[in-house]
């Protein structure tokens, strides 16, 4: 039997963009895995989010970047990308593993909400392949990779090996500087960011505005993402997709809708993630 047919098929997927130096180093760790599809967009895609591209043309281009590696560069945002390698590169047959990354800059705590590549993963998820998404505290074009790539072949290979609970999958971040201490599994931090927009003039004396901020955190618990980031952590965050604040149900069923509508219907039963009633 051919070993290549005993490799997983691992699909690559970013933001910023096919020719980012972060997914040419995240190709390299999959290689040494298993067999290796990339479908990126042809430019950067920052903050796209979970944006989909509806009413224009996507443009789905194979690109020879890499030697040995089977490659697409797609006009449209990361999930565009994901969406499109499933149903036309794999053609309904998902593969074993995407990964998407290595963001340049990080996606801890409120950013994940931002992320074009943690929207990716998060489309992988919601396709049942196990997804994980990469990032690095370091946006420069010429970022250092190198100290990522271990610890990237050993989660990737983890989750080969054990899988996913369902609809689940993992954000990871990265400290800047290869004195890395381990992975520490932790929880989104409550943080967000102050933003501004600071007014600007173009040349025809126009104003226009550009968004600036500052990233506050409220959360000073040590099991959180952030936490682990500064303290020269790997940060690992199992994400889900399920966006139901499950908690707030009883809350909302207390509220008397029923009443105020003059309806005889019953009160909501919603079952929790552990199948209790929560009303």
């Amino acid at each position: 039997m051919n070993n290549d047919a005993k490799k997983p098929t691992i699909l690559v997927v970013n933001d910023d963009g096919i020719t980012a130096p972060g997914i040419k180093s995240l190709i390299e760790v999959m290689q040494e895995i298993g067999h290796v599809v990339v479908v990126a967009p042809d430019g950067p895609q920052s903050g796209m989010g979970h944006a989909i591209t509806i009413g224009k043309p996507l443009r789905f281009d194979k690109v020879d970047l890499y030697p040995g590696v089977e490659m697409y560069k797609c006009s449209g945002t990361p999930v565009d990308c994901v969406k499109l390698a499933v149903n036309k590169v794999f053609k309904g047959k998902k593969p074993d593993l995407c990964v998407s990354g290595i963001n340049h800059g990080l996606n801890n705590s409120i950013n994940i909400i931002y992320s074009g590549t943690m929207s990716a993963a998060v489309e992988g998820a919601i396709e049942k392949i196990p997804s994980i998404g990469f990032s690095l505290d370091d946006f420069a074009q010429e970022a250092d990779f190198s100290h990522c790539k271990k610890f990237i072949k050993t989660i990737a290979l983890k989750v080969l090996t054990n899988g996913l609970p369902e609809a689940t999958l993992l954000n990871v971040n990265f400290p800047k500087g290869a004195d890395l201490k381990g992975i520490k599994i932790c929880r989104q931090a409550n943080a967000k960011w102050a933003e501004d927009f600071e007014e600007r003039t173009d040349p025809y004396k126009r104003p226009y505005y550009w968004l600036t901020g500052v990233f506050e955190n409220y959360d000073r618990g040590e099991d959180t993402d952030v936490w682990a980031l500064d303290h020269g952590f790997v940060s690992v965050v199992p994400v889900q997709f399920d966006l139901t604040a499950h908690h707030a149900i009883p809350i909302l069923n207390g509220w008397g809708f029923s009443d105020s509508n003059n309806s005889t219907s019953t009160v909501n039963k919603t079952a929790g993630p552990d199948g209790k009633s929560l009303g």
